[in-house]
């Protein structure tokens, strides 16, 4: 089990929209996060705002500053997308932005939580949206915690000049607080350059495309009956399998005995 983070540069790539289409597909059991400082937006889309009364991870920051409820408090307010099964569950992000200063605290917290669900009974793997990079308190704890984390970007030029500089920036922090190498990888969204071109400007590898399929991003961002048959989706569940390869090399990279005076594997 692990905490896997999609995070983009600027604009809308389609960051919780990928989230949500692989939380859907995907046949690991999940917590899909909505970390976005700005804001989240499947509760109000997705879901149609039909839960009564507030709920999310604003609510838990309040009652986290408040009481130091976290353990207590986090369950009850994640939505279950699959009722009953509890096997796909999300934490709705914030309603209002503003509350983002009640939340920007705690995201070490929230952090070290998301690691350890995977020794609950059953674990969890944590998939969060952490929004866009630049915005003010973003959540590097969350980042630098991830087994994995997607830099989410369409396939222009534009979008690709906004990404690099997002590329040397979360390389840098890594590096500081020793990340251990290989966890950010490219996922691009819809048409525009090929995968090679790309992976050799940005030097980074490309762990899949999630193609342009407007029908179904749109159902996954207003509401509606999400079918497997449609392109996103089929795409979304491919992605598990890298994803799972990264995981399984990342544990067993871990997993290598330390010798005195042999420097750590890479």
């Amino acid at each position: 089990m692990a905490i896997i983070a999609l995070v983009s540069a600027k604009g809308s790539p389609g960051v919780t929209t990928s989230a949500l289409a692989c939380a859907l597909a995907w046949h690991r059991r999940l917590v899909v996060a909505e970390c976005d400082p700005a804001g989240g937006s499947i509760l109000a889309g997705y879901l149609g705002g039909q839960l009564d009364g507030p709920r999310g991870i604003g609510e838990l920051a309040v009652g986290e500053l408040r009481d130091g409820n976290l353990e207590s408090a986090f369950w009850s307010q994640l939505v279950d997308l699959d009722a009953p099964r509890r096997e796909r569950l999300l934490l709705p992000g914030l309603v209002d932005p503003a509350q983002s200063g009640s939340v920007t605290p705690l995201w070490q917290r929230f952090a070290d939580y998301f690691d350890a669900l995977d020794r609950g009974t059953p674990g969890y793997d944590v998939l969060v949206d952490c929004g866009r990079l630049h915005v003010t308190g973003p959540p590097w704890p969350i980042l630098r915690a991830a087994s994995v984390v997607l830099l989410v970007t369409r396939a222009h030029l534009p979008d690709l000049s906004g990404t690099r500089a997002v590329v040397t920036a979360i390389e840098r922090d890594f590096a500081e607080h020793r990340v251990p190498p290989g966890t950010l990888r490219l996922l691009l969204v819809g048409d525009g350059h090929g995968r090679a071109e790309i992976s050799r400007a940005l030097k980074l590898p490309i762990i899949a495309r999630l193609p342009h399929d407007p029908r179904t991003a749109g159902v996954l961002a207003l509401g509606g009956t999400v079918r497997a048959g449609r392109p996103l989706m089929r795409a979304a569940s491919a992605l598990e399998v890298p994803i799972g390869a990264l995981l399984e090399r990342r544990r067993a990279r871990l997993a290598w005995p330390v010798q005195q005076g042999v420097p750590d594997a890479v």
